[in-house]
């Protein structure tokens, strides 16, 4: 039987559907929400996910200001430009685009986006309220795999819940929110990644498999337990010489193969991929309505 797929663009187009009232009611209190992204050198991933953002906002008629530098510009350079940020009114959302180039402390920069603004809630302030379970922004893309789980009815509670991968940016948060105790969480969590022996043994007992360890097509059917909820965050370009650009995405799963054997499955693209930006919006927006309060 093949597995259901779970459609994340279809879901991130509703998700930006029930922000346009929370956005219409901001603008006739007289608050237009604002996201700022600064991007740093000219990496062409960072440049398309930038892009992508921009486009969201626009689309949602939430403002975006871009602050496109080089890759030489200094760490003190970078937190003159966030402590501006910080101190404007029109800016209710930062995000810094990482990986930042390795002459800049990433910590030292996200952590200097005040609280009420962390929307990728990257700082260790944010991180460490995810932890103890208090309310506070979520990074966009663990907060939008809980609601793809959440709407397709998937109940974590009581179920093993296997993450392939330790990112902060992925991995440690999105552990943390399924063990919660609260609805929506309760899972048994089991984290692998790169020094794990035998990952297979781990994922073999998932019943929600999340791989987010950034090797094209690393799951294949015989590491998923026969109907898991497979999650592939995993966003990579291999060569193919067929397609129009002469490459393609591929996600961390064999989708193809895996689908004979899950129960239920998120393609790449078209998975987490857009929740992750829906996600995003929706932390802006929350930040703009906290800020007329």
């Amino acid at each position: 039987m093949t597995a259901e797929i779970i459609d994340g663009k279809a879901t991130a187009n509703q998700i930006k559907e029930e922000l346009k009232p929370a956005i219409e009611e901001l603008k006739n209190k007289g608050i237009i929400p604002g996201l700022a992204a600064v991007l740093l050198g000219e990496d062409p991933a960072s440049q398309t996910y930038v892009a992508m953002k921009e486009r969201a906002c626009e689309r949602l008629g939430i403002n975006s200001f871009v602050h496109h530098l080089s890759e030489s510009t200094t760490e003190s350079e970078l937190l003159a430009l966030v402590e501006k940020l910080n101190a404007d009114d029109k800016v209710h959302g930062i995000l810094v685009q990482l990986p930042v180039p390795d002459h800049i402390d990433s910590n030292k920069i996200l952590d200097s986006i005040v609280q009420a603004k962390d929307v990728d809630g990257f700082s260790a302030d944010s991180l460490g309220k995810i932890m103890s379970g208090r309310e506070h922004f979520v990074p966009a893309t663990p907060l939008g795999i809980m609601v793809l789980l959440d709407r397709y009815g998937i109940d974590p509670s009581g179920k093993h819940a296997v993450i392939v991968g330790r990112s902060n940016i992925v991995g440690k948060p999105l552990a943390n929110l399924l063990m919660q105790k609260k609805k929506g969480a309760n899972a048994t969590v089991t984290i692998c990644h790169s020094r794990t022996p035998d990952i297979s043994v781990h994922t073999r007992q998932a019943d929600i498999l999340i791989a987010a360890i950034g090797v094209p097509k690393y799951i294949k059917p015989d590491m998923v337990k026969p109907g898991a909820v497979v999650i592939d965050v995993g966003i990579n370009s291999v060569d193919d010489p067929t397609a129009k650009r002469g490459y393609r995405l591929v996600g961390d799963v064999d989708f193809e193969a895996v689908k004979e054997v899950a129960g239920a499955i998120t393609p790449v693209p078209g998975g987490v991929g857009p929740m992750t930006i829906a996600m995003l919006m929706s932390n802006v927006v929350k930040a703009a309505e906290k800020s007329g309060l």
